[in-house]
């Protein structure tokens, strides 16, 4: 039975409570990791993380000389073992360092991509897995043991499955808890809206789209021969979200083959043009603010879209921050319409119509340089449409 991501992580607590080991299996990027990190925050633990995939054999135990004597390092009950800079050994001396100067917190050591590594370093931490001990090594028994998988098609449900996994020993299977994480668009979203040091986690744009389709989430492919290389995850979702804020850090929305490059290598090419639309839609290249004040604003505004000039122009009439009867405001407004073409002028002179009362106060500010010219910029714009009309 697959779980939700709150579903999830309440069961690994109770395996951890119950003093077993809990295996976490999900498609890649469906957010393993990022629970684990959350159960090790809810429960106040020290968190560790190996990933097995990086490891080759000999990485746990085999020290690589040459060693001195400061090399080794003697804990007062768990026994002595080898400092090497790289490998298990290293995390394994930090880990039990740390146990001894805090032997009342609990320790979350995370096992990643386990059936990803060989068989071989699979064999290494069965030990560790299954006894808690390694050669001398004793794990202290405050260290709790989580691994993570990526299916393969040895399991239940996952009969099409296409990772390159190594399947895991039966004695592992028997003695750990597997639980099977599915993408929960609902948790998700609530992680992702969380604001973090004033902010959400994930971008606005990010978390409105998925909203309206939440089932680009996560997208797995129905096998190796799908018309996209690359499917979206929550983890990709993630990087784009990063990307997204850098783009915006640059100012560079409007460079749209670049923004739509980073969001299909992200997510594929299929979700990736969906995504980069609704972007350029919602997001068309400036802010109200840099399309009144930014002094590059209309030299950007050129190389737009004519529909992006329209929503642009679209929010700041909308913005009640930036009314048109202050004469930069409307100086700058004037500059902007008189770029679009005519059809896009009818539109917002339409839009400026549907107003209560805003062509009448602009003619009352005729005192006013650039509230007066966009008064006459609009006068021009009804003039022309009613002369096509005729």
């Amino acid at each position: 039975m697959a779980l939700t991501y709150a579903s999830c992580l309440q069961a690994a607590d109770v395996i951890l409570n119950s003093g077993a080991v809990p295996t976490i299996v999900g498609e890649a990027g469906i957010g393993k990791s990022a629970l684990v990190a959350d159960l090790a925050q809810r429960r106040q633990a020290k968190l560790f993380t190996t990933v097995v995939s990086l490891v080759e054999k000999g990485d746990l135990v085999i020290p690589v000389p040459p060693l001195t004597a400061d090399s080794f390092v003697q804990t007062a009950k768990y026994g002595s073992l080898a400092d090497v800079q790289f490998g298990y050994s290293h995390t394994l001396v930090a880990m039990i360092r740390y146990a001894e100067a805090h032997p009342d917190q609990e320790i979350i050591w995370f096992l990643d991509e386990f059936n990803r590594g060989t068989q071989a370093v699979q064999s290494e931490l069965m030990n560790l897995v299954l006894q808690r001990q390694i050669n001398t090594l004793t794990l202290p028994d405050q260290v709790h043991l989580i691994l993570a998988e990526n299916p393969d098609a040895t399991m239940a449900g996952f009969a099409q499955s296409h990772y390159g996994v190594t399947p895991g020993d039966a004695a592992i299977a028997d003695r750990t808890t597997r639980l099977v994480l599915q993408a929960d668009v609902s948790s998700w979203l609530a992680w992702a809206t969380t604001l973090v040091d004033g902010q959400p986690r994930i971008d606005p744009l990010v978390t409105a789209y998925l909203q309206e389709t939440p089932a680009d989430l996560h997208v797995v492919a129905a096998d190796n021969l799908a018309d996209d290389d690359l499917q979206p995850t929550p983890r990709a979702w993630e990087r784009v979200s990063r990307a997204l804020r850098e783009l915006e850090r640059q100012g560079l929305f409007h460079q749209t083959a670049v923004m739509t490059a980073i969001i299909q290598g992200n997510l594929g090419v299929t979700v990736g043009t969906a995504f980069a639309s609704y972007v350029t839609t919602q997001r068309p290249g400036l802010t109200v603010k840099q399309a009144l004040t930014a002094p590059t604003a209309v030299a950007t505004f050129q190389t737009l879209a004519a529909a992006q000039q329209q929503t642009i122009l679209q929010n700041c009439l909308a913005s009640p921050d930036w009314p048109l009867t202050v004469d930069a405001t409307a100086s700058r407004f004037t500059e902007l319409l008189d770029v679009c073409p005519p059809d896009g002028q009818f539109a917002i002179a339409q839009r400026m119509a549907a107003q209560p009362n805003l062509f009448e106060n602009l003619a009352a500010a005729h005192d006013q340089l650039g509230v007066a010219a966009l008064y006459q910029s609009l006068t021009l714009v009804g003039k022309r449409s009613s002369e096509i009309e005729v």
